[in-house]
């Protein structure tokens, strides 16, 4: 995916999964907002984590990144786009230039050793934090797609895909008392912008959001507080060329916000780049 680094380009590979799981629940934990006194009886019952509802959240970013909702597919897509990452790959684009590629591999390794992809960990550490090919090319994308077909590793990027971007996303959705479509809203924010300190980082998109809006869970007004964020969002996302075609936000997001649809219920129309898509 069109993302920033997500991760600390400091801190040693071999404990970054580890790191990164204390960042993440240091920034839980300091939120303010953690403990909901006022979350919805909606929230405490169906979320994005429920099956229908993921399943939902997998095809609208899908629709955004890879112009398809057939987000299994995705497993084997690599390329580099040219935005400074190096390779982007799989279901919520894993770059080589921002270490999550680089946990990926080490954990289908962990899971099947010897595996097609093990052979280029040296490479994807020498490589960490740019966009360099060197000790990739030319068969690094050929044996991805190689890898693609082997169910631990689509299961290695399901793992990943929830440990470092979906958990931590519909965790603080809930927390600050948001329904469906906001714990979405962090999720789809979270996959293209990481958590880091980075100014356009989900933290601080959050923290802007919250200079004019409280969530529910602070006593707010849902649709007031999802605008703010949206707008925060957007904002963050012209900050960067790459990312300067705001319809993810603006003609699918912002359309189910406006309609109230605040638990992503069926049917569902929205556009991408101009493209339509319908989920019935």
């Amino acid at each position: 995916m069109k993302h920033p680094s997500r991760l600390d380009a400091h801190v040693p590979s071999t404990s970054r999964r580890t790191a990164l799981a204390v960042l993440l629940g240091a920034t839980l934990s300091a939120a303010p907002l953690m403990k909901p006194p006022h979350a919805s009886a909606s929230v405490r019952a169906v979320g994005l984590d429920d099956p229908a509802k993921k399943e939902i959240a997998m095809q609208l970013v899908s629709s955004a990144e890879n112009s398809s909702l057939d987000w299994k597919a995705q497993y084997q897509y690599i390329e580099d786009i040219g935005d400074g990452r190096g390779y982007t790959a799989g279901i919520v684009g894993f770059c080589s230039g921002t270490g999550d590629m680089l946990d990926l591999v080490e954990l289908y390794t962990d899971r099947r050793p010897g595996n097609v992809l093990a052979t280029y960990l040296p490479a994807l550490r020498r490589v960490d934090g740019t966009d360099s090919h060197e000790g990739l090319d030319p068969h690094f994308p050929r044996d991805w797609r190689r890898a693609a077909r082997d169910q631990a590793f689509q299961q290695a990027q399901n793992d990943e895909r929830d440990r470092v971007y979906f958990n931590p996303a519909v965790r603080q959705g809930k927390a600050d008392g948001l329904r469906v479509l906001g714990q979405f809203a962090y999720y789809d924010a979270i996959v293209m912008h990481g958590d880091g300190e980075d100014p356009t980082s989900f933290r601080n998109i959050r923290r802007r959001a919250l200079r004019t809006a409280r969530p529910p869970a602070a006593g707010g007004d849902e649709v007031t507080y999802l605008h703010a964020f949206l707008d925060a969002r957007v904002w963050a996302m012209r900050q960067e060329p790459a990312h300067s075609d705001t319809s993810r936000v603006d003609t699918a997001q912002r359309v189910f916000l406006r309609k109230g649809n605040l638990d992503l219920d069926p049917p569902l129309d929205w556009k991408v780049y101009g493209d339509s898509y319908h989920i019935g």
